[in-house]
């Protein structure tokens, strides 16, 4: 795959941002007495001290001698430390949405622990976003940015195809994004050509492309658990693919779960990875009301606008006479039972919540996405590993980030329990290091309230 390294921020970057206000500190700091959550052992290490200096954990160890009084000092008390969490389907706003929501969108990520992001809608502007992030010039976790969507509209021809594909690639896209619609004589003719411009694709899979010719065609992932519940409906039954309904919905009945097993194993033989997105199932296609959701603390950082459009989206799916609660019930459990599938026989899961989708708000739907999972049936460890270290092996930078490591990256979160035991520990954040800048509960809650603030007045 070709993803391009990342540079770590440099010391001169670091040492310029001088802390006051919403901004983070990023000075050399000392943590001691901190519990270390090691998600490739699954382990914990503990009463460690810790020493981060420009963007690096330098030191790790029980006790660090000769510790420069010229270091800040934060004291853990017993909290534990956990590398910060991927977002690996998130949304970035676009032009025309103001800068000032883009940057706000991009903190409502780092406020929920997330230190790495995967953008799945590509626009030119993420390009420069991108470097802004890297830079240090905007807060915000580290971006992977997909290309402008290729769809049955926007790619109608083999030709379409090769040519959108070699702009993005020279354009520095890190991924092309698939959406429906592509016929398969075009799919064939993208494919072959990212292959050839070493660049991945990922995304949904077209009707026409079907599930087990997109395993073999070399996604690096398939997103929202796409195209398997169609995959599992017998020939015989003599559906149309444009038929299918919200993801299958339509084909619930028709589903034979002996065939999960053949679709897993071709997950697996063609290394790809699965992004279930069971938040935005849950949540949006669920049988729970519009209301119960707009209650909800966190949606007072969407402005009013996107949360009376959530409000319509949802009620015109409960309307709808084809959509039936029961028939949900049987549609959720058999993607339930496709996700605890994957995840042990797959290639493996990634943690991804479709945020800003429907009532999904950055930064706080991955949360929501890791209660699907442990619905799921994944245990604690399994769910950190999906959006920590697997996300760092995916990108092939696994020596760069996701685990908390002499050497690696400081992108991590300091939290009052043991993930380990409860993952609603997660949400209980004492700071987030994103590249060595040390973001305090008390600056991440003023810029909350600062986002809210602007929220509430229509500020998009």
């Amino acid at each position: 795959m070709r993803y391009p390294i990342l540079a770590l921020l440099s010391a001169a970057l670091l040492f310029s941002c001088k802390p006051s206000g919403e901004q983070a500190v990023s000075k050399a700091i000392l943590f001691k007495n901190i519990h270390v959550v090691d998600v490739i052992q699954g382990r914990v290490l503990e009463n460690y001290q810790m020493v981060v200096d420009s963007g690096i954990i330098l030191e790790l160890a029980p006790a660090i001698p000769n510790a420069s009084g010229n270091w800040r000092v934060i004291d853990g008390k017993g909290a534990y430390v956990v590398p910060g969490l991927t977002e690996m389907h998130a949304h970035i706003p676009s032009p025309p949405t103001s800068e000032q929501r883009i940057a706000e969108t991009l903190y409502l990520y780092l406020a929920g622990g997330i230190t790495t992001i995967r953008g799945m809608l590509g626009h030119p502007y993420h390009l420069e976003l991108r470097e802004q992030v890297r830079e240090g010039q905007i807060p915000g976790p580290r971006i992977f940015t997909s290309s402008p969507s290729l769809n049955g509209n926007t790619v109608r021809t083999p030709g379409e195809a090769i040519q959108k594909v070699q702009q993005y690639a020279a354009e520095g896209y890190d991924f092309l994004k698939i959406h429906p619609g592509i016929r398969r004589v075009v799919f064939d003719s993208l494919a072959a050509t990212a292959r050839q411009e070493g660049i991945p694709f990922a995304g949904h899979v077209p009707g026409d492309v079907g599930i087990r010719h997109a395993l073999e065609s070399g996604y690096a992932t398939i997103d929202h658990v796409d195209g398997y519940l169609e995959g599992l409906v017998p020939e015989s039954e003599g559906v149309k693919p444009e038929d299918n309904g919200f993801f299958g919905f339509n084909f619930t009945q028709l589903a034979d779960t002996s065939r999960i097993g053949e679709l897993v194993r071709l997950t697996r033989e063609n290394r790809v990875w699965v992004v279930p997105t069971q938040s935005l199932f849950d949540r949006w296609f669920a049988p729970t009301r519009a209301d119960s959701l707009l209650s909800q603390p966190e949606m007072r950082y969407m402005p009013e606008a996107t949360l009376e459009n959530w409000r319509k989206v949802k009620e015109q799916y409960m309307s709808d006479p084809t959509w039936d609660p029961e028939q949900w019930k049987a549609f959720d459990a058999l993607r339930l039972e496709l996700i605890a599938r994957l995840a042990v026989d797959g290639q493996g899961l990634l943690l991804g919540s479709d945020a800003p989708q429907l009532f999904n708000v950055p930064g706080f739907s991955i949360h929501h996405e890791i209660d699907g999972m442990e619905r799921a049936g994944l245990s604690p460890l399994q769910i950190l590993r999906m959006g920590t270290i697997d996300p760092a092996r995916f990108f092939g930078q696994e020596d760069t980030w996701g685990s908390v490591e002499v050497g690696k990256s400081a992108d991590f979160i300091l939290i009052t329990g043991n993930p380990l035991e409860d993952l609603d520990a997660l949400q209980a954040l004492k700071g987030v290091m994103v590249r060595g800048s040390w973001y305090p509960k008390a600056v991440i809650d003023q810029k909350l309230e600062t986002i809210a603030a602007n929220a509430s007045m229509g500020k998009e």
